[in-house]
């Protein structure tokens, strides 16, 4: 994780996110790129090379604020001795973060929520699904304040579709980083019931290839599929849930339903994606 993008508005968020990265910089010896989008209104011009005048005294404004804010975080403890990019852009929300996630080869992009409503209330509201939907890194979000964030046990829920297996890859890369265990759960409920035997069988060749070491292969029995993985997690005391998602169907298509938007609404435990 040497390189973490972080988006900000300068909510309590989009804080706690701020030192879920500083904790995680300092960890593995990285630098974060703390970026704050000024979208300002469709009729201005780029400030910088746009022929507008009027709008120049707003732009500055707005970047001067911008730059105060910047200043007021860099003052707390919890950034000390960390490395921090400090980027203000005139962009859209949602291409910001992707071209800047882009240009300075990130790792990984960690974001706010706002807590029960999920998504929608992420601080870049509609952007953030697409973030979610479209980025090649890893998106991690964060709802509350993690003072100690350290991840030990990760807990990846599949349904063990090899079309899908590519995203194991990517957690496998992300999990020897990071230096935690690995545990794959095979979620089983009542409307889509699998015998024991067949989804062990399933599970081992999901797997089968990929040189895995740390990890474990868990079934899991509850009433649906994200409280399955809500309690496999609890119960194994994770730090951290990974969950697939698909570029063209976004979050209303992992497994069925929107159980990948329900996990990332209704769970206190930071949710990390990985683009299928």
């Amino acid at each position: 994780m040497k390189k973490i993008l972080v988006p900000t508005d300068f909510s309590p968020h989009a804080e706690n996110a701020l030192k879920v990265a500083a904790q995680m910089a300092r960890r593995f010896n990285g630098e974060i790129f703390l970026l704050h989008m000024l979208e300002l209104p469709l009729r201005f011009n780029d400030p910088i090379s746009g022929n507008n005048s009027n709008q120049l005294p707003e732009a500055l404004f707005f970047m001067k604020l911008a730059k105060k804010r910047f200043k007021e975080l860099m003052s707390h403890d919890y950034l000390k001795g960390v490395k921090v990019h400090e980027t203000v852009e005139f962009h859209q929300a949602f291409e910001g973060i992707m071209e800047i996630s882009q240009k300075h080869n990130c790792d990984i992009i960690i974001m706010g929520s706002h807590g029960a409503t999920g998504l929608k209330e992420i601080f870049i509201g509609s952007n953030a699904e697409k973030v979610v939907r479209n980025s090649n890194i890893p998106v991690m979000i964060i709802k509350n304040e993690r003072p100690n964030f350290e991840v030990k046990n990760l807990v990846f829920a599949t349904d063990c579709n090899l079309e899908n297996k590519q995203t194991l890859s990517k957690v496998k890369k992300f999990v020897q980083k990071i230096d935690a265990a690995l545990h794959l759960v095979y979620v089983n409920t009542a409307n889509n019931f699998v015998i024991e035997e067949k989804a062990q069988k399933d599970l081992e060749e999901f797997v089968k290839g990929e040189d895995l070491i740390n990890y474990t292969l868990n079934i899991y029995n509850d009433v649906s599929i994200e409280k399955g993985i809500l309690n496999f997690a609890l119960s194994i005391n994770a730090e951290l849930v990974g969950i697939s998602t698909h570029g063209r169907k976004g979050l209303d298509h992992f497994f069925n339903g929107s159980i990948s938007e329900n996990l990332v609404n209704h769970a206190n435990i930071p949710i990390i994606t990985f683009k299928i």
